[in-house]
């Protein structure tokens, strides 16, 4: 046979085995996955300042989550690719394979059963917004029959006004945007919320400017990066190391601070309990 005529072939066949070497495995992991494709795909959440904000002119995405998702890829030589979710859709979109890592989330014993977690980069305390001439201190000061709370349905808090305010009128919405409207409107008085975003919606709402951390008993919980649940631990291994690293370099706090600014919150408004 003319070996002119063998070129072709062998050289399809090169094609062919090039291919399958960049082609994934079925059962590729999260780290090779990245490690392959370059490509570090992250869930955005609309509506969730200042841990994750979109500029409605550019579509660029900013914010505290996002700061440190462009860490982890700058780390890995990746770039990111951001998929719009929810706070409980990102828990699905991981364990569906659309997403390398979910931010802001909180581990609880029902999420670990579905997801992993890296180790926290944050203790965020619990706390509030509230309407003009309502200010609290303690879980105490809802605990009556003639305060109005709003939670957010499905969220913590809703479970912890339960727990610490069961005398209060507990009142459930689907969204935030809902909770804030009932407040604005008169039909409650306070919203039970993390710190950090308790403090952007009192700037973006300057009529619910009073925002503070309840206390006795003082409620924290991790906020650490979800990521799917898989035999190979190196994905998870690689992020507890960044956690470890730029948590402990103070870096994770200039973030949080520089986010808020950016927001409009300046240093002076943050509690002096809120642990940043």
């Amino acid at each position: 046979m003319n070996r002119r005529a063998l070129l072709p072939a062998g050289a399809a066949a090169l094609g062919l085995a090039a291919a399958a070497q960049a082609a994934p495995e079925d059962n590729e992991s999260t780290f090779e996955r990245v490690r392959r494709t370059k490509v570090l795909r992250v869930a955005a959440l609309p509506g969730e300042a200042p841990f994750f904000r979109k500029d409605v002119a550019t579509g660029e995405w900013g914010g505290i989550a996002i700061e440190m998702a462009r860490s982890i890829a700058a780390d890995l030589g990746a770039r990111l690719e951001y998929v719009e979710s929810t706070y409980p859709n990102s828990v699905l979109d991981l364990q569906a394979n659309k997403i390398d890592a979910a931010f802001a989330l909180n581990p609880t014993p029902a999420r670990a059963l579905s997801i992993g977690f890296s180790r926290p980069y944050y203790m965020h305390p619990f706390g509030y917004v509230s309407r003009p001439g309502f200010k609290a201190e303690r879980w105490d000061d809802l605990n009556k029959p003639d305060v109005r709370v709003a939670a957010l349905l499905g969220a913590l808090l809703d479970t912890f006004a339960k727990r610490y305010c069961p005398k209060a009128q507990i009142t459930t919405y689907r969204t935030g945007d809902e909770a804030i409207l009932a407040v604005q409107s008169g039909r409650a008085d306070v919203i039970l919320y993390g710190a950090i975003q308790a403090l952007g919606v009192g700037t973006k709402n300057p009529a619910l400017s009073n925002v503070g951390i309840l206390k006795d008993p003082v409620i924290a919980l991790p906020s650490a990066i979800g990521v799917r649940q898989e035999p190979d631990r190196r994905w998870r291994d690689f992020l507890n190391a960044w956690v470890d690293y730029y948590r402990g370099s103070g870096q994770v706090r200039e973030w949080f601070r520089a986010g808020l600014e950016a927001y409009g919150v300046p240093p002076d408004r943050i509690p002096p309990d809120s642990n940043i």
